[in-house]
């Protein structure tokens, strides 16, 4: 039972990430699945077929995948496959055993039908050699990568707990409180990569990782790129590389010159998701969330969750500016803010750009839009209007006094 139940996650996983199902339809089979069990035994691939969910060929397809990565991870030198820990689109994981210093890994297997294209190859090496380059607690430690029977894997760092997905995907909401304190670790976590030269460019729940003793690890370097590596940007240009519900708007766009910036995106568009229960933007297809994400208005959290402080809500709509200017300037001015959050403080630089913006909004003579609830964005704006308006009495006066001296004077 251990191993259809093993199986039967793996093929889920698989299911939902490849788009052959959606989240409904996986967690219906699943439910469906349980009920069945308890009369006869049955396979999640089956019952998905019955169901209409996924085709008999998508089925084999996948089912033909875990089986050739399985197959793969066994021949291994060094390692002991110790059972199945999940699929994405492009890989299995195993956790196994390295007999050598006898620890617990996590084993990344490229599957046959991507091992023998150049470009998945060449990008499965890059993130191995990416993460290889970053040492620090809240980054998943690389260990190895190489090439066993024709089949490419990587290993890593095993961590013992679920990823934030895990959690969102089953309906939590975080609390404020939490939500800052894993979003402090993930920032910290890219301050030490982005100081490196590396931009992860995929920041979003499925990659964010909670150990059981609570500490927090970014994973998955796969999208990783150096800023210097000029040639890569412009082989990618105009192509949008990341994950439609948290990827920035200059990755939609497909700019050469992405930075620490897209990042802070994709980190914001997961905070939003933890503190209200949903994703930044929702559409029937990805082609549309990305479009929201290019043109369409946030709505701010604190007005989807009520009970969010308004500082939590001004930080989190910095970080997702639509205009990478208007964003925090990098990581370290980022974690000013969540550490003033953290101690109850305003955050300073947020409430900085806030002023900023809206200065310059009152010069072009724009309607400025305030949310009632925040006291201090309308006591600054109450300021500048003052400010204003005493700056163009004086001059006025300074003007009145100028003409009164030019009719007086003799002659």
């Amino acid at each position: 039972m251990t191993n259809e139940t093993n199986y039967d996650t793996v093929f889920g996983k698989m299911a939902l990430e490849q788009g052959l199902c959606t989240d409904e339809e996986l967690r219906t089979s699943l439910s469906e699945l349980g009920e069945r069990l308890k009369a006869s035994p049955i396979m999640l691939k089956d019952l998905m077929v019955e169901l209409g969910y996924v085709t008999e060929s998508q089925a084999e397809r996948l089912k033909d995948a875990i089986k050739g990565s399985k197959a793969a991870a066994h021949k291994i030198p060094g390692y002991k496959i110790l059972g199945k820990l999940g699929a994405g689109a492009m890989a299995v994981v195993y956790k196994g055993r390295q007999l050598s210093l006898n620890r617990t890994v996590a084993i990344k297997v490229l599957p046959k039908r991507f091992s023998e294209n150049s470009e998945y190859v060449e990008r499965f090496y890059k993130e191995g050699q990416a993460a290889g380059k970053l040492n620090h607690p809240n980054i998943v430690q690389a260990i190895d990568v190489g090439e066993a029977g024709g089949y490419h894997y990587f290993v890593m760092e095993y961590v013992e707990g679920k990823t934030l997905a895990d959690d969102l995907t089953a309906g939590k909401v975080f609390s404020e409180k939490e939500a800052v304190e894993i979003i402090i670790q993930v920032a910290l976590a890219l301050e030490h990569a982005h100081a490196r030269g590396l931009i992860h460019r995929d920041v979003k729940p499925k990659n964010i990782m909670m150990s059981k003793s609570g500490g927090v690890k970014l994973a998955d370097m796969g999208l990783a790129r150096e800023t210097t590596d000029m040639e890569a940007a412009k082989s990618e240009a105009g192509k949008a590389y990341g994950t439609p519900y948290y990827i920035s708007p200059e990755q939609i766009r497909g700019k050469i010159d992405i930075d620490g910036r897209a990042d802070i995106y994709g980190l914001g568009a997961t905070f939003y998701h933890m503190v209200t229960g949903r994703v930044p933007f929702m559409a029937e297809d990805s082609s549309d969330v990305m479009r929201k994400h290019l043109r369409e208005k946030l709505t701010p959290p604190d007005h989807i969750n009520t009970s969010l402080s308004a500082g939590v809500s001004e930080v989190i709509e910095i970080m997702m500016a639509k205009r990478k200017e208007d964003r925090y300037k990098n990581v370290e001015e980022l974690l000013m803010d969540l550490e003033s959050l953290r101690e109850g403080r305003p955050p300073f630089q947020a409430h900085k750009r806030f002023d900023v913006t809206m200065l310059q909004q009152l010069e072009k003579g724009e309607t400025i839009e305030v949310r009632s609830e925040d006291t201090e964005s309308e006591a600054t704006l109450a300021n500048y209007r003052t400010a204003i308006f005493i700056l163009g009495a004086l001059a006025g006066l300074f003007f009145l006094i100028i003409l009164v001296l030019l009719l007086t004077r003799p002659g």
